[in-house]
């Protein structure tokens, strides 16, 4: 595919394995920050590091040898590396969806690294049957199931396999086929009962041989059975990583029931109890709680406190009588009260109607939550877990512990499986012996769970609360949105402007950005000016891409005017340059000696200061679900390749996170500089895999995409100057004719629409909480005689979220690690993602730069570290 940017400014030291650095030329240095290493390069896999070390022998023997040779024979090492070694996969317990993507990338990287890949069907169930049910793969096994729910090898749950008959009968079945290496995608009860086996392994096998069914030899070559689990489960209630896989999928399903409800709530004015699943964790409660702007909520971690029942349904009538037309309750099956008493929907269905007298209605939303599409963010996240299970079974050793790979921010780790199952297991007998508190520390989500069921919960104050709290605070705060609309950005809003006037703040709303700041588009808002915004796609107070520069005179004028001390800005990269040249003026205008802060909120993902941008995942599920219609459009059709064009400017974000989910054949981003070269390539390769039984391709351009029911290729807008859609389209069908045609689809301003994804209502609702905490303690630092004084570096912000801590960083410290030509970081996370893209397209591709999860362990010390969230 696409070669690998080399920066003209670094070389590799290959006696200490450091990177060294000189200035990068000018043609360079633009496009190369984002790969380059400080010191040293991250932790690569051993059998990478030895791949490396014996081409270096061969090099060094024949020094006449070139370094294509050299890269030549470091990617041959590595197809190499599990010749000879036999790894199988299998689902159990509850499905989940993202399992497909999970079997097909362990199943792509077994095969891409020469090990022999074998699918279990039916869960554990079929590995102890055997037969039919364990059979070998290959490349098109798994094609075409990335976006499909549930798991197509099947899952069972197993009573045979508690017994030791039954692992006796699974440890026959895996060594007659050589099979020494197992993944198992599976809840916590699955990977127990995965490392149980595992424990087991030689005594199984020592009995077998004295049984006959096998010899003392085989029994000797199959010594060691070496276990990773990736974790299937739609609760997110396992121990140790951020996610598992399906949960975000379950929200997304549980979202779509909301948001249909709530028009025929509002419709008859009804209250709506919705029951969702979570036994033991209330994770889909809570999360779908905060996305939707609920009024009340029950989970299991956090019982009500006595007297609930008045509590409740003062709460529901008040909201009602500030004109409020529904209420919405959402309930964990598992929800209990203090004393353990469980409290089910029906009983607060009948507690609302006898004691209010409302129209109430339940709705238990069930297997639902299984079922349907998986998210862009599992498919991403299955595949990244499922690459690393094979990189992690490769390395193990009879001396490493079973592990299971997780979740930490944006990196794929290495978790002791048994430390997380215990851990998971503590949370239970904490919650059955009322030790809530204990019980959401051990979640490890403490952040999350403890603020966030108030705010969920939160009604407006009463006004004698409120005039008490307005006797302590002189502040105001305006908030505005800058740039293109992204979905989210009312989220933020709405959980911004309630908190501040929950802390006694006179809050303003200004419409068209910086613009409306100057043209004096500025109004006070109340509690109830910002209901039901968080579920609303676009941008409510109105956006504009308009500088600071261009207005700044009017912009001072105003903020003197109205008495403006902080300033919250959501909106892409427009809102970070904007507060930049605001915070650069305030030398020149005591006005702007305010606090600043910026909420990143553009699909693009290009604002510096942050993993993650309000609006990317919306878009990039947006787009994914157009590429999955165009896809099955060209099913039963003749071989053909779509070329689809993505947004996201410079910045590649977009057009790689959709190819991965989608499961595109190609990728074109501005990061990566292409050839006619590598464009021919492609199409060759494309070609080839088009000639086997492949009817379909996708190729994405950053920009622009190239897509096809089989294969695909994403092309990103600002991808290459010469190299458009048009162009890629031309060649791909002059080059293709004979074996495929080839279409062009431009998904344009659709990726800006829709209503937002629950991970964007969620983060945005946060975001906004944490942005006001911060904006309130930096006033109350600065205030001065009478007034706001804030003209250090640390008061004018961007907040965001770095791997997985909460961080603000001064937008006059990001100006030097950012392009503004091409208006993106110097330094992007997701470049790494793209190796994974294209193992998974069948490239050949090296993995020299692939930086493997780190083994971490779980303790009740590491979740109860305080990491912003």
């Amino acid at each position: 595919m696409q070669r690998p940017h080399r920066p003209s400014g670094h070389r590799f030291d290959d006696r200490t394995h450091v990177h060294r650095q000189r200035p990068c030329s000018a043609r360079c240095s633009a496009r190369c920050s984002a790969l380059r290493r400080q010191v040293a390069p991250p932790r690569r896999s051993k059998s990478l590091l030895r791949a490396k070390a014996k081409a270096h022998r061969e090099l060094s023997s024949n020094p006449g040898r070139s370094s294509d040779t050299m890269a030549a024979l470091n990617l041959e090492e590595l197809r190499m590396s599990g010749a000879g070694r036999t790894l199988a996969v299998l689902t159990s317990g509850g499905d989940a969806q993202g399992m497909n993507a999970a079997v097909r990338a362990v199943t792509r990287m077994g095969i891409f690294v020469g090990a022999k890949v074998y699918l279990i069907y039916e869960g554990y169930q079929g590995l102890v049957d055997g037969g039919d049910n364990i059979r070998a793969a290959n490349w098109q096994s798994v094609s075409n199931i990335i976006q499909l729910g549930g798991t197509v090898i099947g899952s069972a749950r197993c009573q045979a396999f508690a017994a030791r008959q039954g692992r006796l009968a699974a440890a026959f079945n895996l060594v007659r086929r050589g099979i020494t290496n197992l993944c198992v995608c599976g809840g916590d009860g699955s990977l127990t009962g995965a490392n149980i086996f595992r424990s087991e392994w030689s005594d199984l096998l020592a009995q077998l041989a004295q049984d006959g069914r096998i010899t003392d030899e085989v029994a000797r070559q199959n010594g060691h059975l070496n276990i990773v689990g990736v974790v299937g489960s739609i609760d997110n209630d396992f121990c140790g990583t951020d996610m598992t896989v399906g949960a975000d999928s379950a929200l997304h399903r549980i979202m779509e029931v909301i948001d249909a409800i709530t028009t025929t709530a509002q419709s008859h004015q009804r209250t709506f109890v919705l029951e969702v699943m979570g036994r033991h964790c209330g994770y889909l409660a809570l999360v779908s709680a905060l996305a939707s702007g609920a009024d009340w909520l029950f989970i299991p971690e956090a019982p009500p406190e006595e007297g609930w029942e008045e509590h409740m349904c003062a709460r529901l009538g008040e909201s009602r009588s500030r004109g409020s037309r529904l209420n919405i309750v959402i309930i964990a099956e598992g929800a209990i009260d203090k004393k353990g008493k469980p409290i089910s929907s029906g009983y607060v269905k009948e507690l609302v109607s006898r004691r209010l007298g409302y129209d109430t209605r339940v709705t238990v939303l069930g297997h639902v939550q299984r079922g349907g599409t998986p998210s862009a963010f599992d498919r991403v996240l299955s595949s990244k877990m499922g690459v690393e299970a094979v990189l992690a079974l490769l390395e193990a050793t009879p001396d490493t512990p079973a592990c299971v790979i997780g979740l930490s921010g944006n990196q794929a780790t290495r978790l002791p499986l048994m430390e997380c199952v215990q851990m998971t297991k503590e949370v239970q007998r904490a919650m059955n012996e009322k030790r809530f508190e204990e019980a959401i520390q051990l979640r490890g989500n403490r952040n999350l769970y403890c603020p966030s069921v108030r705010f969920a919960s939160a009604a407006e104050p009463r006004m004698s609360d409120r005039r008490s709290t307005l006797l302590q605070s002189d502040f105001s705060m305006a908030v505005l949105n800058v740039g293109a609309p992204a979905a989210g950005m009312n989220a933020a809003v709405r959980s911004a402007v309630r908190v501040a006037l929950a802390q006694g703040h006179k809050v303003y709303a200004v419409s068209d950005g910086f613009e409306g700041l100057a043209a004096g588009a500025i109004k006070e808002v109340t509690w109830h000016d910002v209901a039901g915004w968080t579920g609303q796609g676009g941008s409510l107070l109105g956006t504009k891409r308009t500088l600071p520069s261009t207005c700044m005179q009017s912009i001072v004028e105003n903020i003197s005017k109205y008495s403006i001390q902080s300033l919250l800005v959501v909106g892409g990269f427009e809102a970070y340059e904007g507060v930049l040249q605001l915070a650069e003026a305030r030398s020149h205008y005591d006005e702007l000696c305010m606090v600043m802060c910026v909420i990143p909120a553009t699909i693009s993902n290009n604002v510096p200061g942050t993993d993650f941008s309000l609006g990317a995942d919306t878009a990039v599920n947006a787009a994914m679900e157009s590429c999955d219609k165009i896809k099955q459009s060209a099913s039963g059709t003749k071989r053909r390749v779509f070329v689809v064009e993505t947004m996201g400017g410079y910045c590649g974000y977009l057009a790689t996170t959709t190819g991965i989910a989608v499961g595109a054949d190609a990728a074109y981003i501005f990061e990566e500089p292409f050839t006619i070269h590598d464009l021919k390539t492609n199409v060759e390769h494309l070609t080839e895999k088009m000639k086997m039984d492949i009817q379909r391709g996708l190729v994405l351009r950053s920009g622009a995409v190239i897509s096809s029911p089989a294969m695909r290729s994403l092309r990103n807008e600002k991808s290459h100057t010469h190299y458009t859609t048009e162009f890629i389209h031309s060649l791909y069908s002059a080059e293709g004719k004979g074996v495929f045609d080839c279409r062009v689809n431009v998904l344009g301003h659709l990726q800006q629409g829709g209503t937002p994804t629950p991970f964007d209502r969620n983060y945005g609702t946060k975001l906004g909480v944490k942005a006001v905490q911060w904006i309130s303690e930096k006033m109350n630092d600065t205030y001065r005689q009478g007034r706001v004084f804030a003209n250090s570096a640390d008061t004018a912000c961007v907040i965001g979220m770095t791997r997985k801590v909460l961080t603000f960083s001064p937008v006059t410290e990001l100006k030097a690690k950012t392009d503004f030509e091409h208006r993106m970081p110097k330094e992007q996370w997701w470049l790494n993602l793209r190796l994974m893209l294209k193992m998974l397209a069948k490239y050949q591709t090296s993995f020299e730069e692939y930086v493997t999860g780190e083994m971490e362990h779980v303790t009740r010390r590491s979740l109860s570290i305080e990491t912003g969230f």
